[in-house]
């Protein structure tokens, strides 16, 4: 009797410690590169265009935060009456890239949050 408690726990820690030993195997290299036009989770419409240089990312973000506040508020949705499209925080020569990208980013934003009620930029 006291050689098969012997034998089973023996045999139980031989299980035990093999499975702790199963999780590690030789080194891998880095995960491959996602495919392209993948967003991590938890992103994907409101994540600018890879090709967008900074000003023009920084237009979307402020265009989909512009479309967040005019849901916020109650208002209908133009892109005209954002103050940050009209009168855009960044140097003249910048200001079509950076509208440009704005006006992108409202209608995105639009689209997401009012759910595609008919409602679009103007």
């Amino acid at each position: 009797m006291k050689m098969k408690i012997v034998t089973t726990a023996v045999l139980s820690l031989g299980m035990i410690a093999s499975t702790g030993f199963a999780q590690y195997g030789p080194p891998q290299g880095p995960p491959p590169p996602p495919p392209p036009g993948y967003a991590p989770q938890g992103q994907g419409w409101n994540v600018p265009p890879g090709e967008y240089q900074e000003v023009q990312r920084q237009g979307f973000h402020a265009g989909v935060e512009g479309a967040r506040h005019d849901f916020d508020n109650h208002r209908r949705p133009n892109v005209n009456n954002r103050d940050e499209f009209r009168h855009p925080p960044v140097p003249p020569e910048l200001r079509h890239d950076y509208r440009e990208a704005f006006r992108r980013g409202y209608q995105l934003g639009v689209q997401h949050i009012y759910g595609g009620g008919g409602y679009g930029p103007r």
